[in-house]
């Protein structure tokens, strides 16, 4: 199996207003592999968004070196694709000419881009909903919809920020479901931030646990759950000592989130 990115001694330091350097990160180092689904936890602040922001070329590193692919990350790249946790689709663009933003902005061969953008429309169950707009849509729709713009230049690693955590408990747990379906079908690799410790284990086949700031990995744990997942994973005891796992790391560092 190839390794999609690559991740070596990454620190992260500001300089706050008052002139003291804050230290975001410390000292990361990760591998992702070719079409690994990895989750990421850790407490409010430790990090992980900036950590995202690194791998996606979006803010830039002080130390370290974050490879995709054999190359630098140094700035915004094509073969990446990012999902926040708002939509961000633009109001006044349907479904389909929201999907179809990354083939503008790109320059993608507009024919082969509209009928990529309605294959993955139809992956991610909104076929129907294409010429809607996004306030006829409920948040894990829109959240689809999102998904799909993220995909239809076919990134490398697709970059997850709490996708769903604006969603209530019921969409968030079915979201989790589809996500699952949509990463098993088109094997892309997927890096997904998380608050919810039960999320992270139920998705990922490793999950990185980070410290308090400065964030930094206190450790990586293997969930070797066999797929596809169920929710009725949930409640077995294999599910519950990795869950614990985590909790005990968080508790290990003083921040339970």
């Amino acid at each position: 199996m190839s390794t999609v990115i690559v991740v070596r001694s990454l620190s992260k330091y500001y300089l706050a207003a008052t002139g003291d350097v804050v230290r975001a990160l410390h000292d990361i180092t990760f591998d992702i592999d070719e079409g690994e689904f990895v989750t990421i936890v850790g407490p409010s602040g430790c990090g992980k968004t900036t950590l995202m922001m690194i791998l996606g070329g979006l803010l830039p590193r002080t130390r370290g070196e974050v490879l995709l692919r054999g190359t630098p990350v140094v700035g915004p790249r094509r073969d990446i694709g990012i999902v926040f946790q708002s939509s961000v689709l633009l109001p006044w663009r349907t479904v389909l000419q929201n999907t179809l933003l990354t083939a503008e902005i790109l320059s993608l061969d507009r024919r082969q881009a509209r009928a990529r953008a309605m294959a993955l429309i139809e992956l991610v169950g909104l076929r129907g909903f294409e010429d809607k707009y996004p306030k006829e849509l409920s948040g894990g729709m829109q959240q689809r919809a999102a998904i799909t713009r993220a995909l239809l230049h076919d990134p490398a690693i697709l970059l997850m920020d709490e996708p769903f955590g604006a969603l209530d408990a019921m969409t968030r747990e079915q979201m989790s479901l589809e996500i699952l379906r949509i990463w098993q079908q088109s094997r892309k690799t997927i890096f997904f931030i998380t608050h919810s410790i039960p999320e992270a284990v139920f998705l990922a086949d490793r999950v990185l646990v980070m410290t308090p700031r400065p964030g930094a990995i206190a450790r990586i744990i293997d969930v070797p759950l066999p797929r596809p997942r169920t929710l009725k994973m949930m409640s077995s005891d294999e599910f519950g000592e990795l869950t614990q796992a985590v909790r005990e790391l968080f508790a290990a560092g003083g921040v339970l989130d």
